[in-house]
């Protein structure tokens, strides 16, 4: 079996893939793709498909969408639990979160991006690496769906683990002899195996495959393993790949559904529609001057300053001018699509509603597009976490990833979506709940920060503080005079 074979799964969704990439990419990319989204008509010519497809537009609504829904992820920065900096694994982890690739991307960009994937196409992974030549620290690698070629997983010491990862990647290598600002683009295969041996019984190895000159029987070109190494820690192998999967629902290897991908069908089927309709409205909508009884040598111009004269007795002229249903039915029809898309998920197409609506009445509208961001936030937190635990055990002496726990590193991505804030007796709620000993102080500035009181760059240490330095007015002190305990002027 060639190097470069891919899992079945990925042959069964690159299809999708593709075509998600090429709708939230845009008008463009749709166009380019000629027939793969826009079938030619019956006897239509090369020049008239061209003419046909320059007409229509896309409408993209789906792109709007995942915009949208990132953004309302982010809408908050995620959080994060770490160790205390003072110790050595908590430097490691706090640069990590300031630079977690080595390409000066913070973690809670890093984050964006990997949401993003998982929004767009349903998957993404992240290979954990360690750099051992100048900084010696941990890093992460963002691959997506389309780099993941293969993976195999089995049954090791009584758990599923991953045995085989096959990524792609591009190397730049700087071309002999030529300008120092070139480079040559060589297409390589990251091959990382769960192989037996070492302590724990499995040892990871990482091996290195370019494409060769050679070519196979079949005229493929064959690769090449150009390097195999074994990454150690502390002396010993790895136990296990250092690869998490990010996706929509779970961060398994398995492949899920595309979070929009019945959005994306009525897009196209939005973007079919608005083509037929503009190849009708091309050939209809003008209307074309007909004449009877005139010499077919004359030339007729249209236009106020020329007239028309005949000598042939009964002599007519007039417009042809289109009549019927035939055009309304397309609109009757992308409408359908443009209200489908907005109950799929993009409520923000939707004609407003002139009649005022409250907050509650809003927020229960939207619950169907909150339960697929909640889903695909819990998970994204789930599988980062994975990640971060993975840099933790690279700079501690833990035995295996997992038995770090959340109690040590923790990401949260924001999963309420809610917009109007606290109200003033949940306000007033969670105050009385802290004063009867409910719960702590650190709990209800939390509360308060979700709840958009607090802002989010705000500790909770600078809220204590503020507070000591600024404490509440006795009731009764009018404002702008001096607090009768403190002195404090209100």
């Amino acid at each position: 079996m060639p190097t470069d074979s891919t899992h079945p799964d990925y042959d069964a969704s690159a299809a999708a893939w593709l075509s998600a990439r090429d709708v939230f990419a845009g008008e463009a990319a749709v166009k380019a793709a000629g027939e793969r989204y826009l079938p030619k008509l019956d006897s239509q010519t090369s020049e008239e498909y061209n003419a046909y497809r320059a007409r229509a537009s896309f409408f993209n609504a789906t792109a709007r969408t995942a915009d949208g829904f990132v953004g309302l992820i982010f809408r908050r920065e995620p959080t994060f639990k770490l160790p205390e900096i003072s110790a050595g694994v908590g430097r490691a982890l706090a640069a990590f979160v300031d630079d977690a690739d080595m390409l000066g991307t913070s973690l809670s960009s890093y984050a964006k991006n990997v949401v993003t994937e998982v929004v767009t196409v349903g998957r993404a992974g992240s290979l954990v690496d360690w750099e051992d030549q100048v900084e010696q620290r941990a890093y992460a690698v963002l691959y997506t769906a389309e780099q993941i070629l293969n993976w195999h997983t089995e049954r090791v010491n009584g758990r599923n683990v991953l045995t085989l990862v096959v990524l792609r990647e591009v190397s730049k290598k700087p071309v002999a002899g030529e300008d120092e600002f070139e480079a040559d683009e060589i297409e390589q295969l990251r091959v990382l195996r769960l192989v037996p041996g070492g302590n724990a019984g499995w040892s990871y190895q990482v091996e290195i495959w370019q494409q060769g000159s050679k070519k196979s029987k079949r005229g493929k070109t064959e690769w090449t393993k150009v390097e195999t190494r074994i990454p150690l820690r502390l002396g010993k192998p790895l136990p296990l790949i250092p690869f998490v999967f990010h996706g929509p629902r779970h961060s398994l290897p398995v492949v899920d559904k595309l979070p929009l991908a019945d959005i994306i069908a009525v897009n196209l089927d939005h973007y079919r529609l608005n083509a037929d309709y503009k190849h009708g409205m091309h050939f209809t909508a003008l209307p074309t001057a007909w004449v009877s009884g005139f010499d077919k040598s004359s030339s007729l111009r249209i236009g106020s300053s020329s007239a028309w004269v005949a000598e042939t007795p009964g002599a007519t002229a007039g417009f042809l001018e289109f009549t019927g249903q035939g055009l309304t039915t397309f609109e009757r029809a992308m409408d359908r699509d443009e209200r489908l898309m907005a109950v799929l998920g993009t409520r923000m197409l939707e004609a407003q509603k002139r009649v005022g609506e409250s907050a509650d009445a809003i927020e229960l509208r939207q619950s169907g597009e909150n339960s697929v961001l909640s889903a695909v936030s819990l998970s994204v937190s789930d599988s980062l976490t994975h990640v971060l635990r993975w840099v933790y055990w690279w700079n501690s002496t833990e035995e295996t990833p997992e038995a770090v726990g959340e109690d040590r590193v923790l990401v949260t991505v924001n999963s309420d979506f809610s917009t109007k804030g606290m109200a003033s007796d949940e306000i007033t709620a969670v105050v009385a709940a802290w004063q009867a000993g409910a719960i702590s102080r650190d709990t209800m500035f939390e509360l308060f920060r979700k709840g958009e009181v607090l802002p989010n760059g705000r500790t909770n240490e600078e809220e204590k503080r503020l507070v000591t330095s600024a404490p509440p007015p006795v009731s009764g002190t009018p404002v702008g005079e001096p607090n009768k305990q403190t002195g404090v002027v209100q």
